[in-house]
C-alpha cells in the first residue's frame, strides 16, 4: 500500500480535473477529492473532505493539499472529526504543483514525511516559473 492524497479545492471541477492528471501520473496512488460545497457551489465542506480522508485511508498515511486559506480551516476541522489516531498531514503546498510532486513521491513508496516533503518543496518550483 501507498500514501493516499485527498484534494480539496473550492472548486469541484479544478480537483476533478487534477485528479485526473494525477491518476495518468501514477495510476496505483489512491486518490480522493472534495471540491465544491454539498451543492458544489464554490466553497469547501469539512464533511465532504472527512469522507474523502476516510475513502482512501491506510494505515500508511493520507497526505492532504488545499486551494485556499478557508480549505485548510475546513481541513483542520475534518482532521479533528477522525480517531484521534488519525495519520493524516495537511501540506503547505501549492495545490496543482504540490500534489504532483506528492504523488510521484507517493508512487515510489515514499514515507507519508517524505510525500509531504516533496509537496512542500514544490513550493520552491512554482516560484521559478
Amino acid at each position: 500500500m501507498a500514501v493516499s492524497l485527498v484534494l480539496v479545492s473550492h472548486s469541484h471541477e479544478l480537483v476533478h480535473g487534477l485528479k485526473k492528471l494525477l491518476e495518468q501520473v501514477q495510476p496505483d496512488v489512491a486518490i480522493a477529492v472534495a471540491g465544491g460545497t454539498d451543492e458544489n457551489d464554490i466553497g469547501t465542506s469539512a464533511l465532504k473532505i472527512k469522507d474523502a480522508i476516510e475513502s482512501v485511508y491506510s494505515e500508511d498515511g493520507v497526505a492532504l493539499l488545499f486551494d485556499l486559506g478557508s480549505a485548510r480551516l475546513n481541513a483542520e476541522m475534518a482532521v479533528e472529526m477522525l480517531d484521534g489516531n488519525a495519520n493524516v498531514t495537511i501540506c503547505d503546498a501549492p495545490l496543482v504543483e504540490g500534489a504532483y510532486a506528492a504523488v510521484v513521491q507517493a508512487g515510489i513508496g515514499g514515507s507519508l514525511g517524505e510525500v509531504a516533503d516533496a509537496a512542500s518543496q514544490a513550493k520552491t518550483f512554482s516560484k521559478l516559473s
